[in-house]
């Protein structure tokens, strides 16, 4: 049994990961190629997608998007705070990476057209997997072996690469989505934990029911290339808890096999 297969056991839910060295092109797999819940991993794809918009739009980011107390929904730090004076896409994008604020989702998903639009985005950088259906709160539901609002880990981790490393974004626009994931508050137990001092980590974190615990990441060690790494984990039961420990332990795997 390896290491990832006794964590998976001692977890008593489904695991998954997918680790891509840039350098060398290694990969290391686990149910890879399995659907999980996105919860707020979605986020990444959705300011990604607004970043791409603003590339034939120059003035998108700084439109001011206003909206009232009735548009707040569960879990938004920053939004909740502006409702007086809106906020910019820009900063929306920001506060739905680094806070995973809620609201700030909702309303780059009706700049955008919807949630089929940031699928659609997805599709345009060479994603078949990815798919979002429903907005925030409803997303993160997480139930057993349904597909909506799911993807893969190397699906996930691929287009993370494409996004954050490579060109399917400008290089102004790819170098904002990167100081986002850069600066993301919500990782410090997942991967995070994991990484040895002085590595950099730009990374997006979901949560949701069924102990829906995840986290996708760039990570820039010392003198090497970046890593690209996409961990999920989901539980049988409804009420289980997400275990921030569980990821934290599959990322320490994925960096042992880095050597």
């Amino acid at each position: 049994m390896t290491r990832l297969e006794e964590l998976e056991k001692a977890f008593g839910g489904r695991l998954g990961l997918f680790a891509l060295d840039t350098g060398s092109g290694a990969s290391l797999g686990y149910r890879d190629a399995e659907r999980f819940p996105l919860c707020s991993t979605f986020k990444v794809m959705a300011a990604a997608a607004l970043l791409r918009a603003s590339e034939r739009r120059p003035g998108l980011l700084a439109q001011r998007v206003h909206y009232r107390q009735s548009d707040l929904v569960e879990y938004s730090p920053l939004t909740e705070g502006h409702v007086d004076d809106g906020m910019t896409v820009a900063a929306l994008c920001a506060a739905a990476i680094q806070y995973s604020d809620n609201t700030a989702a909702n309303l780059l998903l009706q700049v955008l057209g919807g949630p089929d639009e940031v699928t659609a985005f997805t599709r345009s950088i060479g994603d078949a997997r990815f798919r979002l259906d429903r907005w925030e709160t409803a997303l993160n539901s997480a139930i057993p072996g349904d597909p909506r609002d799911t993807s893969t880990p190397a699906a996930m981790a691929t287009s993370l690469q494409r996004l954050v490393l490579g060109e399917a974004l400008a290089p102004a626009q790819r170098s904002l989505l990167r100081d986002w994931l850069r600066g993301n508050t919500t990782g410090a137990a997942r991967i995070q934990a994991a990484l040895p001092a002085r590595w950099i980590i730009g990374d997006k974190t979901g949560t949701g029911s069924y102990g829906t615990a995840n986290d996708v990441a760039v990570l820039w060690p010392l003198r090497r290339a970046p890593i690209v790494l996409a961990i999920y984990s989901t539980h049988p039961q409804e009420d289980a808890k997400g275990r921030s420990d569980i990821v934290a332990a599959a990322a320490r795997i994925a960096v042992d096999w880095m050597g």
